[in-house]
């Protein structure tokens, strides 16, 4: 008797634990049954557990977790059930062992450690890869498209560019911590994208949060500065939350800054961050550029960076619920509002001036194709053209041109 309750205690034990595992999994299947791409899949998960209290904290890391390697998979596999799915990315996206994988699938789970073409393969009766991105005639010949495809399996880094005076302050307060980080240059780290470094740092005063490959535009702005003599008049057009702007100010120093945005509730949010960065002195305003107004500024600049709208391809392993819902034609949208924009900055450019051009995009469309629209519509000098690829170091893939505007 008492080695039958024994067991029927272990199996009841048991039966919990599964059914605890599957109720993470059916979570997961219903809130993508329920997700429709529309706003981005972090805002609509964060509203969903607010709306659900009966999800505890480790409930709603482990769902979405399976949610986002849901994601990771884009269109592959979509004739097998969506439980079977979500298990092949967790295990394509996992680099050691998983609990709900050991539980579910432990044969699967014995192989995790894998490199990526191994657990692939041994599960090529199933994995399709070629449908993880299905827009690859639209990227670069320059980009690896193999890498880079396969880099949406993986999270990336959280990224720190340390500002200048402030690196041993960082890493101090980091080590403290016990925070890990790798050391991928002078100025910048690379961190575990879950790492809570708000907590521990002071944010834009000492390290800007800002991906490696976005921290490399600093080269074409060096250029910008050995080409120039004395303070550098710099309008930041798109200006967003500012990163453009204040990595412009650390690499020059010198800078006379306007910055504009069409929104103004983003301007507000880059207020809040300049104040913490200590930049006090720059103009603000709120721009439509894609409205022609040459004459809107009454001024004209020696720098203009224009990091434009684009489709953000390059930045898809952050937010990789657009493999799933990312529609072409809006390839097209982006390319027409770019150059729009461009047609526009283009008046406010001195002679003898510099544009930076700066997207997140892989799309030759939005890069290559725009680049050459803009250095033969304007008669524009190309002084550099780079490509920040971000997918063999778990970052963003990025591509920028510098031009300069003839004397005469």
């Amino acid at each position: 008797m008492i080695v039958g309750r024994l067991w029927n205690h272990s199996r009841f034990l048991f039966l919990k634990k599964m059914s605890r595992y599957y109720s993470y999994l059916n979570s997961a299947i219903a809130i993508l049954k329920q997700y429709d791409g529309i706003e981005p899949f972090a805002a609509f998960i964060k509203k969903h557990f607010s709306a659900n209290k009966k999800f505890g904290s480790k409930d709603r890391k482990t769902t979405t977790n399976l949610c986002y390697c849901y994601f990771r998979l884009g269109n592959a596999l979509q004739s097998i059930p969506l439980d079977e799915k979500i298990l092949v990315a967790l295990f394509l996206c996992s680099s050691s062992s998983d609990k709900l994988l050991e539980e579910l699938k432990p044969e699967w789970n014995k192989k995790v450690s894998l490199a990526l073409f191994e657990k692939r393969d041994f599960l090529s009766w199933q994995f399709i890869d070629k449908d993880i991105f299905l827009w690859k005639e639209e990227i670069s010949e320059a980009i690896d498209k193999s890498a880079f495809i396969f880099s949406h399996l993986s999270q990336p880094d959280l990224f720190l560019r340390l500002r200048s005076g402030k690196e041993v302050a960082v890493v101090t307060k980091l080590d403290k911590e016990n925070i890990p980080y790798t050391v991928i240059s002078s100025t910048c780290l690379a961190l575990p994208n879950s790492s809570k470094v708000d907590k521990v740092i002071e944010l834009n005063k000492e390290a800007v949060i800002q991906d490696h490959s976005s921290q490399r535009v600093a080269e074409l702005l060096q250029l910008v500065r050995q080409r120039s003599q004395g303070q550098i008049k710099i309008w930041d057009c798109c200006a967003a939350s500012g990163g453009k702007s204040l990595l412009a100010k650390d690499v020059i120093g010198k800078i006379d800054l306007t910055v504009s945005d069409i929104r103004e509730s983003i301007l507000a949010n880059l207020k809040k961050r300049f104040a913490e960065a200590g930049i006090k002195k720059y103009k603000s305003l709120v721009a439509d550029l894609t409205k022609p107004n040459a004459g809107f500024l009454n001024q004209q600049f020696d720098l203009v960076i224009a990091d434009v709208p684009c489709s953000g391809s390059g930045t898809w392993g952050r937010t990789p619920e657009q493999l799933c819902y990312f529609d072409e034609k809006k390839i097209k949208d982006y390319t027409t509002l770019q150059s729009r924009i461009i047609d526009t900055v283009i008046n406010q450019l001195k002679p003898g001036g510099h544009l930076l051009y700066i997207t997140c995009s892989v799309f030759k469309k939005e890069n290559e194709v725009q680049a050459t629209y803009i250095k033969q519509k304007f008669h524009l000098n190309e002084v550099k053209m780079e490509w920040l690829r971000g997918y063999d170091k778990k970052a963003d893939t990025m591509f920028a041109v510098l031009f300069q505007k003839p004397l005469v």
